[in-house]
């Protein structure tokens, strides 16, 4: 898994109102009713919670890059090591950020997970995406503006869908609408298109947003289906496909996410050593300190997890030396 800052004025703004500067994507809101999940996640620390949250955006940060990495890798011709990239993003993101995220209590009700949703839909469309999309012209990366602004309508119409869809769930009458469909995006190895820092900060700050969404509202599909409203899960499917695969992956290919095969295999190698010896061994340390003995027990298996990751990435990296 990689640990790559998020900016701090995002995590800042969960409480700020969606009509002015609504809370962004990438915080993990409390649901507006009581919910079992919910109320469990109440009952840790503040410091461990914010712990599982910063997990949970490393592991969906993960799964997606693992992702694409695994595409190029068959591409290039390394099947196994595509396979074991493919493998891999998938313990990150039904293993270790679907823990996390239950003992986070990310899921609600069908409604509550809307209202989280559309807070971030309506931060990222007023606010996120037009402000990247003014500072990348400003900076003379005319693709990054260009493509922040594509992505900041989509946004708009995301929350006008999540809409329609509280209004359907909560009274009773309407319909959920259906999802648009994903325009899939290619994502070439090569370098970054973009020549700003501020730029390429943007760029990470809008990955890191869009792989978080993708893995919320997958996780949101779940439990709608579970709780029969199969057309809802349909919708937060749907719209999960357009975050990562058109969303994440035109980013990706702006900041020239993925390398080479040994340059993705590096990048992973020093992600998981980080992870495995000093990310999560802290969270567990801090868990345990407070009494959080279940958050403790999953950071500490998760640092096991991810030390065998990174070997296995190390072996097929001198594999290919």
């Amino acid at each position: 898994m990689f640990r790559h800052s998020i900016r701090t004025f995002l995590v800042s703004l969960c409480a700020l109102t969606a009509a002015s500067q609504a809370a962004p994507a990438l915080a993990l809101a409390a649901p507006a009713s009581p919910h079992p999940q919910f109320q469990a996640a109440r009952a840790l620390r503040a410091q461990t919670l914010s712990d599982l949250n910063t997990a949970i955006k490393g592991e969906a940060f993960a799964y997606a890059s693992y992702s694409l990495f695994g595409t190029q890798a068959d591409g290039a011709a390394h099947v196994a090591v595509g396979r074991l990239f493919r493998t891999t993003a998938q313990t990150e993101l039904n293993e270790h950020l679907h823990e996390a995220a239950t003992l986070a209590g990310l899921v609600g009700t069908n409604a509550a997970n809307l209202r989280q949703a559309i807070n971030g839909e309506t931060y990222e469309n007023q606010v996120m995406y037009r402000g990247f999309a003014a500072e990348a012209r400003q900076d003379g990366d005319a693709k990054a503006a260009e493509l922040f602004t594509e992505i900041a309508a989509d946004e708009g119409r995301h929350r006008d869908a999540f809409r329609t869809a509280l209004a359907a769930v909560t009274s009773g009458h309407g319909t959920v609408p259906a999802p648009s469909a994903a325009r899939t995006v290619a994502v070439p190895a090569g370098l970054p298109q973009v020549r700003a820092a501020r730029t390429k900060a943007n760029l990470d700050t809008a990955m890191h947003g869009e792989a978080l969404a993708y893995a919320k509202y997958m996780n949101f599909a779940a439990h709608a289906k579970q709780s029969g409203n199969s057309a809802l899960a349909r919708l937060w499917e749907g719209t999960a496909a357009v975050e990562l695969h058109e969303h994440f992956a035109g980013e990706a290919v702006l900041a020239g996410r993925v390398g080479t095969t040994k340059e993705n295999l590096d990048k992973a190698i020093t992600g998981e050593r980080s992870e495995a010896t000093t990310l999560y061994p802290g969270f567990a340390k801090q868990a345990t300190a407070v009494g959080d003995t279940a958050a403790a027990n999953f950071f500490r298996n998760t640092a096991a997890d991810e030390a065998r990751h990174a070997a296995a990435f190390q072996s097929a990296l001198n594999r290919l030396r």
